[in-house]
């Protein structure tokens, strides 16, 4: 027979919370798990077949534009025998239920059910070839909810170590400011462009925010953004030998997107950089958009260069502080 205890607490837990998720007194405790982590609560049989396979094509899939292979997400299975108090208190989980008392599938999103702030995905369906095929309709989706939710842990954690100085600094010469928490320091600042980092001994995640006069739409395509952000990092960003700087990876050009965010229309740069006359390198990503009145762009830079360890969570945390901007 199947195990339908997970489907049982689950719909339980689900109930009380939408019962209860107005009430002040409820206290739940806080996530555990790594960032990046997910847990998925399945069976055996559907994690090895095409529920799981599905699953792990489209979170374990290669992170774009990072000097080596990382997925996107580290994912790992949960039998539902074993989902117990230890891994309900997760960050991310997912369920995936397949029964044929489910006439159709569905899928379902909550926050912070058994701990805060968690989100837990449910994916029930008649039988695995339906739940695979939920997971394929809703990847976009799954990916979107998971990048939020990672970034806004970010953003909540830095709010709560926030170093104001900073921000006020950066905010009077570019007219704003990201959140940068405490341990972040100032590395250089001009009349109009700002290098803030936090760095260890051997690793680097650094904000760099600048600004110009803006010309015309031709500003913000792609090749002027990359052009920008070379001549910038050349003139700012000296690196370890003589006569070396920071520029683009001459290989590989960046990608691109635009997309709209707390009312600001952006367009974003993510690729590599590397030291010119230099043996350094790592990845970047930049968030461009108009001023308020429209006569300059601001640009803002996130770099990493931590060349001992994986840098997808350290570029998650520097993307995390772009979204902050006010």
């Amino acid at each position: 027979m199947k195990n339908t205890s997970i489907t049982l607490a689950l719909s339980l837990a689900l109930a009380l919370f939408a019962g209860c998720k107005n009430s002040s007194e409820q206290i739940l405790p806080t996530i555990s798990g790594k960032a990046g982590e997910v847990a998925v609560v399945c069976s055996k049989v559907e994690w090895e077949s095409e529920p799981g396979s599905t699953l792990r094509t489209l979170l374990s899939d290669e992170v774009p534009y990072l000097p080596q292979v990382e997925p996107m997400y580290d994912l790992f299975n949960v039998p539902q025998q074993a989902f117990n108090k230890v891994f309900k208190v997760h960050r991310n989980i997912i369920v995936i239920d397949t029964d044929k008392k489910y006439e159709k599938g569905s899928f379902t999103t909550f926050s912070d059910v058994w701990a805060t702030p968690q989100i837990v995905i449910g994916i029930q369906a008649p039988d695995a070839a339906a739940a695979a095929k939920i997971i394929a309709d809703k990847g976009e989706k799954i990916l979107s909810l998971l990048e939020n939710k990672e970034r806004s842990r970010i953003i909540s954690n830095i709010t709560s170590f926030e170093n104001p100085e900073i921000g006020q600094q950066v905010k009077s010469i570019i007219g704003g400011s990201p959140i940068f928490p405490k341990g972040y320091t100032i590395k250089k600042a001009t009349g109009n462009f700002v290098w803030v980092s936090y760095e260890t001994t051997y690793t680097n995640q650094s904000v760099l925010l600048w600004k110009y006069p803006y010309t015309g739409e031709a500003d913000l395509t792609p090749e002027a953004l990359a052009a920008k952000r070379n001549e910038i990092t050349k003139e700012n960003i000296p690196c370890t030998m003589e006569n070396s700087y920071m520029i683009l990876n001459p290989d590989i050009f960046p990608g691109s997107r635009s997309f709209n965010f707390n009312n600001r229309n952006i367009v974003e740069l993510r690729g590599l950089w590397e030291a010119y006359n230099d043996f350094m390198g790592g990845p970047f990503l930049s968030h461009s958009f108009l001023s308020e009145d429209g006569s300059e762009i601001i640009t803002m830079d996130a770099f990493v260069y931590a060349p001992k360890y994986d840098k997808r969570n350290y570029l998650r945390q520097v993307e995390a502080i772009l979204y902050s901007f006010k």
